[in-house]
């Protein structure tokens, strides 16, 4: 899975302690090494390496949130089908 910017995730319960407690994170730059973010409601920014985003991905302990706009298209896609 390919890290886009804007791209929001929710973030578990098990590890909002770690972001300050917040409930998601949006992608704000990944330039191959690093992914630097900002959390929601406002509750700070931060980066990480690649690899340990992609692992908190594997783990189910971040999970991507589809935007409206890729969900009502694909609403459409499966009502001309």
């Amino acid at each position: 899975m390919s890290i886009v910017e804007g791209t929001k995730f929710q973030i578990s319960q098990g590890i909002q302690g770690y972001y300050n407690h917040a409930d998601s994170m949006t992608v704000v730059t990944n330039n191959g090494t690093t992914v630097q973010f900002t959390l929601g409601d406002g509750k700070g920014h931060g980066s990480m390496p690649i690899d340990h985003f992609n692992y908190l991905l594997k783990r189910s302990n971040l999970t991507i949130v589809p935007n409206k706009k890729a969900l009502l298209n694909t609403e459409n896609e499966e009502q001309i089908s």
